[in-house]
């Protein structure tokens, strides 16, 4: 599986690797992660999912295939027409 986590308060210790809040963690297969959090504590979401075994374009919230694909939906943003009803 693939799995990553998204720190959102805190600082904590992933497995060797020191992070802060606002800052995504992407494990690899198999790994096993040991979280430790400061005296603060740590927040984060962990995601994990079966791969898809296609190509990944991220741009700030939009996750496609291609570039392409990232470029067609941050401009029906802007022109309205990205929600589709139906």
């Amino acid at each position: 599986h693939t799995a990553f986590a998204y720190l959102y308060f805190g600082d904590g210790d992933f497995g060797g690797t020191f992070a802060s809040a606002t800052r995504l963690l992407i494990f690899g297969a198999g790994e096993t992660i040991q979280v430790t959090a400061d005296k603060i504590g740590a927040k984060f979401l962990l995601i994990s999912g079966k791969p898809l075994g296609e190509p990944i374009a991220r741009y700030g919230p939009f996750v496609m295939n291609t570039q392409q694909e990232i470029m067609e939906a941050v401009k029906e943003l802007r022109d309205g027409t990205f929600i589709k009803h139906g």
